[in-house]
């Protein structure tokens, strides 16, 4: 019977672990609270910075506010905030100031994929971007976001960030 109890309580352990690890990505469950994140930019013109992120996200039920307070290598600070809006299971919309129109989030399993429009320049001389953003759940829960930056369709930068609860 000992034996039989051993057996039973590492299938439920296994089964408990299983069931952790095969959750579904969710913005609103995992950027809820507090988040940090460490990133990299390059560009073809051989810009290169890093930047570490502190991030704030609040959850009314419909929409997911988070606040983005970004670090820089250089001491440059930014503040940036997006907006999703859960218009379906594994799908939002998205807004963001610096945004140009709205972006769709679309979420399958552990992987989330969205793309947008940026204007990176001034309203006197824009300077306008696309981003094609990548985000995969880790096993070890850390959410690694890998974005394309296209410009006329040709890639022109890349940046990684990695969050962390």
């Amino acid at each position: 019977m000992k034996g039989l109890a051993s057996v039973t309580m590492g299938l439920v352990m296994l089964t408990m672990t299983q069931t952790a690890h095969a959750a579904d990505l969710s913005l609103e469950t995992y950027f809820a609270g507090k988040t940090k994140a460490t990133g990299s930019f390059s560009a073809i013109n051989g810009v290169r910075r890093q930047f570490d992120v502190d991030l704030t996200g609040k959850w009314d039920g419909k929409t997911l506010t988070l606040r983005e307070d970004f670090r820089y290598s250089d001491g440059e600070r930014d503040t940036k905030t997006w907006r999703f809006t859960k218009i379906g299971p594994g799908k939002y919309t998205g807004t963001r100031e610096d945004v140009i129109g709205t972006t769709t989030v679309e979420i399958e399993g552990k992987v989330a994929k969205f793309n947008y429009l940026v204007n990176l320049g001034t309203d006197a001389k824009p300077n306008k971007v696309h981003f094609y953003d990548r985000m995969e759940l880790q096993p070890d829960g850390t959410l690694v976001n890998t974005a394309w930056v296209t410009k006329f369709l040709f890639p022109v930068a890349k940046t990684r960030v990695i969050f962390s609860r």
